[in-house]
């Protein structure tokens, strides 16, 4: 599958190039097709091995051999070097030769085309392997990009197993990975912290209007779903309270406990909610029932968001979550927001 789509990527860079298509075609490819063949190469035969080695050094327009030594020494935690390798020579001399060839036979292509586009395909590049290590090797679980990126997102997993294939790597998810809701090439939103943009709205009667409104229609739907609940526990409900204040007009009787380990996220809820709601200033405990019929996970949760998924702390359980993250019985919220609600039964 990974040389057909290495052959798909090569046409398509023939019969329809552009900016976009050089530019995210040598991201991706870098990132998934280059990257899984460095590990576990493809094929039995060496010579096999070297042909496609120099197929992928003029569909990227990078030699292969120095692009999986450098990767390799990544791995290994060394400074980086390169040996002067035959193959790296004719790989060079290849592209050297692919690119003399376009400047001479198509130089406004290889000028407003070709080389934009490979400028921002080594950027998202740069910005793919710095993110993923920034803080620490990094994962990333999201559904789409594993599926999109042949589970590139397992990266701690990688790191400590560099010689397992792609498919098994979901099989060797670490719990207590360091992990990110964002892929790496989006992480540099991590930097617009949910709190920060959580106080935006604080200052927008206009937005709360509008996340009043999402939240309510996603809310209703599921709540549908869910008979006899009379006992609520938002985790991290403070700041604006928008799932205490959209389950009081849907459950005007339940008895409604807002977990907030943050005293001033209280404080400021409590402006918005009436006295019938009771206030824990704690850190929610997974593994402690409140005796709670419903436990709303907040997007914003500190921990193991995957833990809830597999174990529901109350008879339901509704996960506030990014829009990539589709679970059996949830919702969409918002495509601006970027979220979804799921809903987990015990």
């Amino acid at each position: 599958m990974l040389v057909a789509l290495a052959i798909v990527h090569g046409a398509a860079l023939v019969l329809v190039p552009s900016v976009g298509l050089v530019a995210i075609g040598l991201w991706w490819n870098a990132n998934t097709i280059a990257h899984n063949f460095i590990h576990a190469p493809f094929f039995r035969s060496r010579e096999l091995n070297t042909l496609f080695s120099l197929y992928l050094s003029a569909v990227l327009g990078i030699p292969q051999t120095l692009w999986r030594d450098r990767h390799l020494q990544h791995h290994a935690g060394r400074h980086r070097s390169f040996t002067l390798e035959p193959l790296l020579i004719v790989e060079t001399g290849l592209v050297a030769g692919l690119w003399g060839a376009m400047a001479m036979l198509a130089p406004s292509f290889f000028a407003r085309v070709y080389l934009p586009g490979y400028a921002i395909g080594l950027g998202l590049c740069f910005l793919q392997g710095y993110f993923e290590h920034a803080r620490g090797t990094t994962s990333h679980y999201g559904r789409l990009y594993n599926l999109c990126f042949f589970n590139d997102g397992y990266h701690v997993e990688h790191h400590q197993r560099p010689g397992q294939h792609w498919t098994q790597l979901p099989k060797l998810a670490i719990a207590d990975a360091q992990q990110s809701a964002w892929p790496p090439v989006l992480r540099w939103l991590d930097a617009f912290s949910l709190e920060r943009l959580e106080r935006i709205v604080l200052r927008s009667p206009l937005l709360q209007r509008f996340v009043l409104a999402r939240h309510e229609h996603a809310l209703r739907t599921l709540m549908a779903r869910i008979p006899d609940v009379t006992r609520v526990t938002i985790v991290g409900g403070g700041l604006f309270p928008r799932t205490a204040l959209i389950l009081r007009k849907i459950l005007p009787d339940a008895a409604l406990t807002i977990v907030d380990a943050r005293r001033e996220h209280i404080e400021i809820a409590r402006q918005f909610l009436d006295d019938r709601v009771v206030f824990r200033h704690e850190l929610y405990d997974l593994r402690a029932s409140d005796g709670a019929d419903l436990v709303v996970i907040p997007l914003a949760f500190i921990g193991d968001r995957r833990s809830f998924y597999l174990r529901s702390p109350a008879r339901w359980t509704l996960v506030h979550d990014w829009l990539w993250n589709r679970r059996a019985g949830g919702v969409l919220v918002s495509l601006w927001l970027l979220k979804r609600l799921n809903l987990v039964a015990r």
